[in-house]
């Protein structure tokens, strides 16, 4: 491993290193097997993270967004790719840590260009801005971590209805979480409780992604029909319809009578037995 650079930020330790033909940016100066970001050296383009590839499952669902709003940047690599498969959408991208977009743009190649907005505030606070200015967005990601995990008041019940008044009547949610969390239960329940029923892909044993469409899911053959003509704009970067296509399903494999998280209880006070 070659560290290549550190910085303290005040939010955090960013550390970027290089390993296994893989660049790397990991929030956690003890732990750098935590990767917020990895980038393969030889192929920039190429996807390394699986949870970016099932990210990208959303165009399924609307392939074509005009407004895209993404919470948490890290090396930068959805904007980049959306900017390249969607040449007419505008961008925003809100990441709370300054050093964390210098970063990005040094060590990863990110260059917003005019099409991406970059937008330093806290990913809560933008979008109950947000919502009071009646801003709308066709496809939202939520794609925010600190080194531990999806930071608190960004993973209730109160977040997610603020976040769901952001979407246009067709819009599209996708959010990164993980499938080995002790929330999985819990906030499986909370987005269940705010939107009803979503599409559950899980690769792995960490990635788990939600998506939802807020006025309602489209069927596997809709989805299926929307694959096809994003098959070649998928393939530079790694991956496409034979990866995403069997992952959708939206059978529950949670405990429905979890708890939700609030804003007053973002976290279950007995995590293994909080149901």
């Amino acid at each position: 491993m070659n560290v290549i650079h550190t910085e303290k930020s005040q939010y955090r330790d960013i550390v970027i290193f290089e390993d296994d033909e893989q660049r790397c940016m990991s929030f956690n100066r003890h732990n750098q097997s935590a990767r917020q970001s990895s980038q393969s050296l030889d192929d920039p383009n190429q996807f390394v993270f699986s949870y970016t590839k099932l990210m990208m499952g959303a165009l399924y669902l609307n392939p074509a967004p005009r407004r895209i709003l993404i919470v948490g940047l890290g090396g930068g690599m959805l904007p980049t790719a959306l900017a390249q498969i969607l040449p007419d959408a505008a961008i925003d991208v809100v990441e709370i840590d300054p050093a964390v977009v210098r970063v990005a743009q040094r060590f990863f190649g990110f260059d917003p260009g005019q099409r991406v907005r970059i937008i330093e505030e806290d990913g809560r606070e933008f979008i109950q801005q947000a919502g009071q200015s009646r801003q709308r967005y066709d496809l939202i990601m939520l794609d925010a971590f600190d080194h531990e995990y999806i930071p608190e008041h960004l993973r209730t019940q109160e977040f997610l209805i603020e976040t769901k008044a952001l979407l246009t009547a067709d819009g599209v949610l996708a959010a990164n979480t993980f499938s080995c969390s002790h929330l999985y239960h819990h906030e499986s329940t909370t987005y269940e409780a705010v939107f009803g029923e979503f599409y559950n892909l899980r690769i792995e044993y960490r990635n788990r992604i939600i998506l939802i469409k807020l006025d309602g899911l489209p069927t596997l053959d809709v989805i299926g029909r929307n694959a096809e003509p994003l098959q070649d704009k998928l393939r530079p970067f790694g991956f496409g319809r034979e990866l995403l296509l069997p992952l959708f399903t939206t059978q529950r494999d949670w405990n429905p009578r979890a708890r939700v998280l609030t804003d007053r209880h973002p976290t279950p006070i007995w995590p293994q037995a909080a149901f």
